[in-house]
């Protein structure tokens, strides 16, 4: 029932239907449940009320074939009354001329399980029969509550591709214009400002448009130790204070390029940004996770640095690292990040869901 429609879906919506789905089902699934059990118990107090009148109709006449018939001495035995034993079911009625003894009817327990079995049996269908309904109404009821936000969600993504669209020629001028002024100007603390705060936006607009689209499906394999090294070329020019060391062995990955360059880049680019004068960033791998290690600043509080919004610098608006976290989620990737203030950082990029085998 999901296989189709979570062809067309994105993550946030199948886990939207998904959830949907089951508080529906669950809740009403527990629901006919036990009202199925209280009928069950009802129905089995019917089945008891229907052979003891079948019992007293037979203590009357003797004509009955189902139940065994003895006479028995006069005890404590109650009469007009169901005794359910071990091996039987049985009741005790008075014998007309006797004294000393009881008239017995009873009913082996092997006849009477195998109609409760049947019972059992019948139950069990209806309510397989209950679930199936109740599934296909859950589906439907769940489609129904993700259409508002499939819509909203749509909405959003149009209006993020139009501000980026409409970002361009803004920029394009700021950079054609900044270039003219370092050329006639030359190198400018105020200049050099400008064209950072213009990179920044250029970073921001790369990683929006990485986020709009869908990656976990757009694989392919390439080799991490090449990637890392490409990564590490074309952003240590921007950090030329700072030293980038890699050691990654030569292992193949297979996931989406372009969404990994995002998550290493930024990375990468706030282990530069962050880091000491004459710092240091190294980049291994070990036990299938990317380490990165800067002897940077360090964080304050490194359990919210993924919020959107967060941040502790003045630099930036905070929202990089928590597209780092929504990417990661995405191509399955775990994220685990250690820091101490003035001794600098350590992030984990656990790869084993990418790592070909």
């Amino acid at each position: 029932m999901f296989g189709v429609w979570g062809i067309f879906l994105k993550k946030v919506e199948k886990e939207s239907l998904l959830k949907s789905f089951l508080l529906f089902f669950i809740s009403q699934s527990l629901l006919v449940g036990a009202l199925f059990v209280i009928n069950y118990q009802k129905e089995l107090q019917t089945l008891d009320e229907q052979i003891f009148s079948k019992m007293r109709i037979c203590s009357f006449d003797l004509r009955c074939t189902e139940f065994g018939i003895d006479f028995v001495p006069k005890k404590s035995q109650e009469l007009y009354k169901l005794y359910k034993k071990n091996n039987e079911l049985s009741s005790y009625f008075t014998l007309p001329g006797s004294q000393k003894n009881y008239l017995k009817i009873y009913l082996q327990k092997s006849a009477y399980d195998k109609q409760v079995a049947n019972l059992r049996k019948s139950f069990v269908v209806e309510f397989l029969l209950v679930l199936a309904v109740i599934a296909l109404l859950s589906f439907v009821f769940s489609v129904y509550t993700l259409s508002p936000l499939r819509n909203a969600l749509h909405l959003t993504e149009e209006f993020i591709k139009d501000i980026l669209h409409d970002f361009n020629t803004p920029l394009s001028t700021l950079r054609l214009n900044t270039s003219m002024l370092v050329e006639e100007l030359g190198e400018n603390t105020k200049i050099k400002r400008v064209q950072n705060a213009v990179q920044n936006i250029l970073n921001l607009q790369s990683n929006l448009r990485a986020y709009l689209h869908a990656h976990e499906s757009q694989k392919e394999s390439f080799d991490l130790s090449e990637f890392i090294q490409e990564r590490v070329e074309l952003l240590e020019f921007n950090y030329k204070d700072v030293k980038f060391m890699s050691e990654v062995p030569q292992i193949r990955v297979e996931t989406n390029r372009d969404a990994l360059s995002r998550i290493v880049d930024n990375l990468l680019s706030n282990a530069g940004k962050y880091n000491i004068q004459d710092g240091k960033v190294y980049i291994r791998f070990e036990n299938e996770q990317l380490i990165i290690k800067d002897t940077g600043k360090g964080i304050k509080n490194p359990k919210r640095v993924f919020e959107r919004f967060y941040k502790e610098q003045e630099r930036g608006i905070g929202i990089g690292l928590h597209i780092v976290k929504k990417l990661c989620d995405e191509l399955g990737i775990t994220i685990a990040l250690e820091s101490e203030l003035g001794r600098g950082s350590l992030l984990r990029l656990n790869l084993h869901n990418i790592l070909k085998r």
